[in-house]
């Protein structure tokens, strides 16, 4: 079974995760002035999140959009899920290849801080849509 019952769940419990982030732009200052475009895809439900750090404010887009990334991140939905509730270490996860990464990596550590603020939000917005676990 898996976490979210289609891209439409999935994409209204990540808005209100980066709607909460981006309300708290001092959090996540290093990301926003990195000039970085993350372009994060997940499988089951097939998704795909855009965040750009370009400048301030960080901009969230969902849904397929054309362009480049400086960093493309893909992994199952359910696996996200587990690492923002704390469940699985991102580096496990990274090191036996269930997130596949295309891009600088190294750049990828802009990423940490946002990350972390969803790590934060993300359990009381999981429980509120009654996901598994949460």
């Amino acid at each position: 079974m898996t976490v979210y019952k289609n891209d439409q769940q999935f994409y209204r419990v990540m808005k209100e995760v980066f709607d909460f982030i981006a309300q708290h732009p001092q959090h996540i200052e290093s990301f926003t002035r990195s000039n970085l475009v993350i372009r994060m895809r997940t499988s089951e439900p097939d998704a795909e999140i855009l965040l750009d750090g370009r400048q301030p404010p960080l901009q969230v887009f969902f849904g397929e959009r054309p362009g480049l990334a400086n960093l493309e991140i893909a992994m199952p939905a359910d696996l996200l899920h587990d690492i923002w509730l704390g469940r699985e270490s991102t580096h496990r996860a990274f090191y036996t290849g269930r997130i596949r990464t295309t891009g600088n990596l190294l750049k990828a550590m802009q990423l940490g801080e946002v990350f972390q603020e969803a790590e934060r939000i993300y359990p009381t917005v999981a429980r509120k849509y009654g996901l598994p676990g949460a």
